[in-house]
């Protein structure tokens, strides 16, 4: 069974709300169903609600990630994955939540992947 408490956060309408602004302002390519983060508020406003059903239900299912290749300055290439904007939401509101929840457990020295911290930070402390 899931934390029921911890579902209403993250489908919050000011929670949803904070992820769909984020993820418009990120920008970023459309995913495999080709949406872009234009499009993204209308389709909102029309799915909104089933989306969440889908999600309360466990019936919500994340599309395929559009697997693209980067050229590398060197010739070789970065492998990227690239979700739907409507994955990038939920994604963004399960982070919004999750992430102080969490955040807090991790060392002092830890960098990556976390809120204001960034690699050269790392280099710094490591310098220091």
């Amino acid at each position: 069974m899931y934390d029921r408490k911890l579902l209403d956060k993250v489908l919050n309408k000011d929670n949803l709300n904070q992820a769909l602004k984020q993820v418009k302002k990120n920008k970023g390519a459309p995913g495999v169903d080709g949406m872009t983060t234009d499009e993204l508020e209308s389709h909102l406003l029309m799915n909104k609600d089933k989306i969440i059903q889908q999600i309360r239900h466990r019936k919500y299912q994340p599309q395929p990630v559009l697997r693209v290749e980067i050229p590398k300055p060197n010739g070789g290439i970065r492998l990227l994955g690239i979700p739907t904007v409507i994955d990038r939401v939920i994604q963004q509101a399960i982070a919004q939540v999750l992430t102080p929840m969490f955040d807090k457990e991790f060392s002092e020295y830890s960098f990556g992947f976390r809120p204001r911290r960034y690699a050269e930070m790392a280099i710094l402390q490591a310098l220091e």
